[in-house]
């Protein structure tokens, strides 16, 4: 009989504790000591925030510190938690001192918790778990703000829910008992590795995310491994997929994709999909739920040209049984990939057909060698748009859109000298540092090269340089920003090398001409279009610790027009042809059927009937909605939701195109609201 069966699950625990050999004890190196010196004395110096490290920065850090261990409450008991609250007052004396016997004592504590949790799943494994999923019981899938469990038993009985839903999401994927346990076995077995292999470096990694992390999202330490891979990222070029990945509980998260990449041209992958499983070509898919990310990373990146397997489940999935597997050939990602690229859109209307031009601009960018080397044709954003904006203009457009959608940033000087061919000279933007020192950065080249109708087409990936063009188009009066909020990013950062390893700091913050930031709130659209992309999970606002917006005080500059007295026509416009257009009432119901269903889906049933008539209610709304959006464009209906995605990319059109030609739409109406164009001189 099992040792387990014999005392019952808590006591058995407990001997596993005492009697399993476990991962000697891990200690800092002295390295790590200094170099954790050294992080504080950056941060207290050297951080755009006013950065203490006194006690109530050591209960945030303590707290975040937790959280990266064990966010979901899972491993440690409130005895553990207990035993080690001198840190919640303590973490600025281990950081300043470089004494991290503490920190590395509650890892320690941690990892003998987890090494001892994936033993006893892999035992009840062993002995044959009946999953009838017959339960009436559900499972929580928030956990952040439980309370630490009190006794073993608690968390005996919610590991037992885990494991049942671990099995009950593979079975709904028509996977037989067999295969459920044996995908689980190498699931907890992997988990157990790779836990198992667990280092100081690895260690001092976590304790830094608590202490940086603490104070803002976009500061980290780099560890010797992690600031290789960041140099490798900024050359791009990296032989992978070209998507940028974050932790997201269990699971890996798609933040965003690198512009004219892999998985941007394959179109399969989207912002917000979670990665459940990698594969090589030719090779089975290994499951990463639980994987760390370096890892996950590690898995997906590769030789150009080979090709790599990813589960995915989709960001609008309404269960993560729904997943599927897509093939995505590893690349570089070369300048061309990103250039900027202009078309003639045409628009029907009773007084006949209009011509506008549309620009697309994946990112910020400079080819800085042939720029330093004195090359007089390096590439550029700003000239590859102006080369664009002349031809449309030769063929005759009556205004131009500029599509700056899932553009991340990049080089500050493009944004300012791109914002310099449709602006007379000018300010562009705002940089405070640390000190409060602001600096200004503008347009000093007299003439404008296109001084007629411009819309800007943003969208929640729009970042950081993006967000400085949008804003200063918007505060000139130079032209419409229409799409969804910005992203949010109005921080700099910087990278220093340690005496180990390498620090990211945030050293300054962008405002715009107005005075305001753009950091935390982003740009605000003058017309809203409705957005898949929920905010609380991409974007700035999304991130913990995310630096507030505020104001400084605003540069003098003249207007270029009064857009802004136009809003409430072409809104109204705007809302009439988007009730009548299939795509944009689509997008407008999808959004809140999406947002409604999130706010529902808090918990999920151990049930096998009650979980399939769960999702199949709420796939059926989608679905529904799907469906009338195809028969008002005359598409065929769909019989599953799954299939959605995958049926778009065939559409005559999507609904991506759709927010192109509404922006052409609302940019026609404004140029003939205004009538007469006087950009150049200024008001």
């Amino acid at each position: 009989m099992s040792l387990f069966v014999t005392l019952g699950r808590s006591a058995a625990l407990a001997l596993l504790l005492a009697t399993t050999p476990l991962l000697a004890a891990i200690e800092p190196s002295d390295a790590q000591r200094q170099v954790a010196a050294e992080v504080a004395e950056s941060l207290r110096y050297g951080h755009y925030a006013d950065v203490r490290l006194d006690d109530d920065w050591s209960r945030r850090a303590y707290s975040r510190f937790l959280d990266i261990l064990d966010g979901q409450r899972a491993y440690l008991l409130d005895r553990d938690v207990a035993a080690f609250g001198d840190l919640e007052t303590g973490m600025d004396e281990a950081l300043l001192d470089g004494d991290l016997t503490r920190p590395f004592a509650l890892y320690q504590r941690y990892h003998e918790r987890a090494e001892a949790r994936f033993e006893w799943l892999l035992d009840r494994l062993d002995e044959g778990v009946d999953f009838a999923f017959d339960s009436e019981q559900r499972l929580e899938l928030e956990r952040e703000d439980a309370p630490w469990a009190g006794r073993e038993a608690a968390l005996d009985e919610l590991w037992m829910k885990r494991l049942d839903n671990a099995a009950l999401t593979l079975a709904i994927s028509d996977q037989d008992a067999e295969q459920v346990e044996d995908n689980l076995r190498q699931r907890y077995e992997g988990q157990l590795s790779r836990l198992r292999q667990t280092n100081e470096e690895d260690v001092f990694g976590l304790f830094m995310a608590a202490v940086t992390g603490s104070i803002d999202p976009h500061s980290e330490y780099l560890s010797p491994r992690q600031g290789e891979s960041f140099d490798i990222q900024m050359r791009l070029s990296l032989e992978g997929i070209g998507a940028l990945l974050q932790a997201d509980g269990e699971y890996v998260k798609v933040s965003s994709l690198v512009p004219g990449g892999p998985a941007e041209r394959a179109g399969a992958l989207q912002p917000a999909d979670r990665i459940v499983g990698v594969g090589q070509e030719g090779e089975e898919i290994v499951n990463v739920v639980g994987m760390r990310l370096d890892d996950v990373v590690d898995m997906i990146r590769g030789p150009k040209g080979s090709v790599v397997r990813l589960d995915v489940v989709p960001a609008q999935a309404v269960d993560m049984t729904r997943s599927k597997v897509i093939e995505i050939t590893r690349d570089t990602v070369d300048l061309e990939d990103q250039a900027a690229q202009g078309e003639v859109v045409e628009i029907a209307r009773d007084d006949g057909t209009h011509r506008l031009g549309v620009i697309k601009i994946p990112t910020f960018y400079v080819d800085f060698d042939a720029w330093q080397a004195g090359e007089e044709d390096y590439r550029s954003t700003t000239r590859d748009v102006a080369r664009e904006v002349e031809r449309l203009q030769a063929e005759g457009v009556e205004g131009i859109v500029l599509d700056l959608r899932n553009n991340g940033g990049g080089a500050l000087q493009e944004a300012n000298s791109l914002i310099g061919l449709f602006i007379d000279r000018g300010p562009t933007v705002q940089v405070r540092d640390a000190r409060g020192r602001i600096s200004l950065y503008g347009d000093t080249e007299s003439g404008t090269l296109y001084d007629g109708p411009l819309a800007v087409l943003v969208n929640r990936l729009s970042a950081s340089a993006s967000e400085i063009f949008a804003g200063a188009i918007q505060d000139y009066g130079r032209g419409l920003v229409v799409g969804t909020d910005t992203f949010g990013k109005g921080t700099v950062q910087t990278l220093n090398e340690l005496s180990h390893g390498e620090i990211k700091l945030t050293r300054a913050k962008f405002y715009r001409i107005s005075g305001e930031s753009t950091q935390h709130r982003g740009v605000e659209p003058d017309i809203r279009f409705p957005s898949l992309i929920d905010p609380e999970l991409i974007g700035e606002s999304s991130l913990d610790n995310a630096l507030e917006w505020d104001t400084v005080r605003e540069v003098q500059y003249r207007t270029y027009g009064e857009p802004r007295q136009y809003l409430e026509t072409l809104r109204s416009r705007h809302h009439e042809r988007a009730e009548q257009h299939p795509n944009f009432h689509y997008l407008e119901q999808q959004s809140e059927l999406a947002s409604r269903l999130r706010e529902q889906h808090t918990s999920v049933s151990l049930n096998r009937e009650q979980r399939q008539r769960e999702v199949e209610a709420r796939e059926a709304e989608q679905l529904a909605l799907e469906n009338e959006r195809r028969r008002a464009l005359g598409l065929e209906p769909l019989e599953e939701w799954v299939d959605a995605r995958d049926e778009e990319e065939s559409e005559e059109e999507p609904v991506d195109r759709a927010q192109i030609l509404e922006a052409a739409q609302i940019l026609l109406d404004y140029t003939q609201l205004e009538g007469t164009w006087h950009y150049a001189q200024g008001t």
